[in-house]
């Protein structure tokens, strides 16, 4: 039975920033087991690593659009039952939301947090029992581990980065669907302005497919699909997958020889298993919450106008791919 509770419900890169914290804990407790809190869509990622008991999730972004639904309301009713029917010695927050703080106040336990100078929305920081004090100029992973750290007493200094899952064995795909010298693409996020246009994408596959490479082209819904489906009847060598499951993604990542993509969540898995490759942020800042790896240099970030500097990405990635051969 755990003791523990974290509540962190999304979103895809965060709940992957997570699992350093989680990885912690354990180098100090081998057998500790949390329990977690997680957006029903990441749920299965936040199973992944082996000291999560039990993961309750949770679908607020569902609720939202239907709150006038009675369907709605039985549901949280149902979660709540479901969250306070386990006694926990602490509830840590380490999303530091309104929404999450509320969720937290919920449970049973002594209740963790960021102080109000320490957190995003300050007014969460009133619903804590205990509060940490963590500076909101360090990474996102080094954040979690650091609130975990002081909620559970204990320091990471010199602990290395560890995710938990690069050794986790997944469903390994069919090799026709992994042909020899394969890359992940992973070509869109929730926000177009922070993606390559088609028309990058045209001038950089070509770089790499006339060396003997193949791209598998991921989606997550219509728009996605229709950008991968246009890319691969484009380009010979571009293959548009069917609808995958993030433990299905995770597979193909361990099986492909490198990834590349934009400012999203499967960038961050494919650092938790210390794949090769290049991660693009044409809008945003990698600073505080890119990529990080266990093993330096696994995935090169490249922003700003670097990023959009397509001979130069195929170059590196020409490079990158030699040397994994």
């Amino acid at each position: 039975m755990s003791n523990y509770l974290i509540i962190k419900t999304s979103s895809l890169g965060d709940i992957v920033h997570m699992l350093p914290a989680i990885s912690d804990a354990a180098y100090f407790n081998p057998e500790i087991k949390f329990d977690w809190v997680v957006e029903e869509g990441f749920a299965e990622v936040a199973s992944w690593h082996p000291n999560i008991n039990k993961v309750i999730p949770i679908a607020i972004r569902r609720w939202r659009k239907n709150l006038s639904s009675k369907q709605t309301w039985r549901e949280i009713s149902h979660f709540k039952g479901q969250l306070q029917a386990q006694q926990y010695h602490k509830v840590i927050d380490s999303q530091g939301l309104l929404k999450s703080a509320l969720v937290t106040s919920w449970a049973k336990g002594e209740s963790w947090g960021y102080d109000k100078n320490s957190i995003t929305e300050s007014i969460a920081s009133y619903f804590y029992q205990k509060k940490a004090t963590v500076s909101r100029e360090l990474h996102a992973i080094t954040r979690n581990r650091q609130i975990l750290a002081q909620s559970l007493s204990y320091s990471i200094h010199n602990l290395p980065l560890d995710y938990g899952i690069a050794g986790n064995t997944f469903y390994q795909p069919p090799k026709n669907l992994i042909p020899n010298k394969t890359l992940l693409a992973f070509h869109a996020t929730s926000r177009e302005d922070k993606e390559w246009n088609l028309d990058l994408w045209d001038q950089f596959i070509p770089q790499i497919t006339k060396q003997g490479y193949h791209f598998l082209l991921p989606w997550g819904n219509e728009r996605e699909y229709q950008r991968a489906k246009q890319l691969s009847s484009t380009h010979h060598n571009v293959h548009c997958l069917e609808k995958c499951t993030l433990s299905e993604l995770a597979a193909l990542i361990q099986a492909a020889d490198a990834v590349i993509g934009m400012d999203t969540g499967l960038m961050h898995i494919a650092a938790a298993f210390n794949k090769k490759g290049i991660a693009l942020y044409p809008v945003t800042q990698p600073k505080l919450t890119g990529v990080l790896t266990a093993l330096p240099q696994s995935i090169e970030s490249l922003s700003g106008k670097t990023s959009l500097n397509v001979d130069l990405v195929a170059q590196k990635m020409l490079n990158l791919l030699r040397k994994t051969q």
